[in-house]
């Protein structure tokens, strides 16, 4: 019965109903792309670690973002390979550069130098180019999301990098770093040329332990060979370099604001719809209170109001989502829309809205049912 009279009280004015659908469907929407382009950005920040195929990283002793490295000696690695559990160890380079441009100007760029004929370290699919790219005489990999920065190159161009002469072998797809420097991946010796830094350095060393072995115990027995390292597994790395960006920048707090804001704007305008048809149809509340309905049955309806408006805007604005995450996302602005946000946005929207009856019920309880009949 009071589900049947909400329908129809949102039913008698479209105007107001399309106010609140709208209203749900904007915070629905901004909540998920929002938070979609919060994760494809700062998701980034982790993308050598996600993408190196090794279960430890191995670096300097407090070591907290992976384009960030501080270097170790190479000779170091025949302990690690050593260590019982230990499958497999290769090293790392990671440092920036300059690599020249056709117009004259440069580009910083983040050198990656990984192990030729190994999978560890290496985060690309060759798009573009020979499978083999990096065993070409001075070829380097580049990403073809990065052709407008790189002043468009093509396969076999020449171009310098630290002053050394690189050819351009291969191109991959949506490795992009978090900063505005472009990956160039080339192989860990030619890398060491690039650097013209120490040789028997490295930045890392990736480690992929055996079937069956204990990725902790082989980072307690690391570190304990290897005093001035730190050894963590790879997720744990992984939201180390995260939470490096969301400390050092307000790129939380930006996101959080805005969604926050979109959140307001939806609870502001469902509210204002049920306050107003609250008071277009005053005299009908007064009606009920006056045949005998408790505050319990009014705050029913009034929920029930807020339900129906909810589940419709909720409905419409997923729907929305999907169609522009599927249009506009892309690796340079990807929206990462996890399953688990959807969910969230789900029910703090709809927890908003219920929330939001709670303008009118105040409204409702303050009418005196002898006053409105008699008027």
């Amino acid at each position: 019965m009071l589900w049947n009279i909400a329908f129809r009280t949102l039913l008698c004015d479209r105007g107001k109903l399309l106010a609140g659908l709208i209203g749900v469907i904007f915070s629905v929407v901004l909540v998920n792309i929002q938070g979609g382009l919060f994760f494809g950005l700062i998701n980034k920040a982790s993308l050598l670690v996600d993408h190196s195929n090794a279960d430890i990283w191995v670096g300097h002793r407090g070591m907290h973002n992976v384009d960030f490295p501080h270097g170790i000696p190479e000779r170091w690695i025949h302990r690690v390979r050593s260590i019982p559990g230990v499958q497999r160890a290769e090293p790392l380079r990671i440092f920036f550069s300059e690599i020249s441009l056709p117009d004259g100007n440069f580009e910083g760029v983040t050198v990656v130098g990984v192990t030729e004929g190994s999978d560890l370290g290496r985060p690309y699919e060759i798009v573009e180019g020979p499978q083999d790219a990096l065993s070409y005489v001075d070829g380097v990999v580049v990403d073809r999301c990065d052709n407008e920065k790189l002043c468009e190159p093509e396969i076999g161009d020449i171009r310098e990098i630290g002053g050394h002469r690189v050819r351009i072998s291969g191109k991959c797809q949506g490795i992009l770093s978090f900063l505005v420097t472009p990956y160039v991946f080339t192989s860990y010796d030619r890398a060491g040329e690039f650097s013209n830094s120490d040789p028997t350095m490295a930045s890392y060393f990736l480690v992929r332990v055996e079937p069956g072995a204990d990725r902790e115990q082989v980072c307690q027995e690391i570190r304990r060979r290897l005093g001035d390292v730190t050894a963590v597994v790879s997720e744990e790395y992984a939201a180390t370099s995260i939470q490096f960006w969301m400390t050092r920048t307000g790129i939380g707090l930006s996101f959080g604001a805005a969604t926050f804001l979109g959140l307001l704007v939806g609870l502001v305008m469902v509210g204002q719809t049920l306050y107003a048809m609250v008071l277009d149809r005053i005299s009908e509340f007064a009606t009920l209170k006056a045949i005998g309905s408790t505050e319990r049955e009014i705050i029913v309806l009034l929920g029930a109001q807020s339900t129906v408006v909810a589940v419709v805007g909720i409905t419409i604005g997923m729907g929305l989502t999907v169609l522009i995450r599927s249009v506009f996302s892309s690796p340079r602005a990807e929206i990462a829309i996890p399953s688990g946000l959807y969910l969230a946005s789900a029910v703090l929207v709809f927890t908003i809205c219920l929330a939001a009856s709670a303008l009118p019920y105040l409204r409702v309880r303050r009418v005196d049912p002898h006053q409105v009949l008699q008027g």
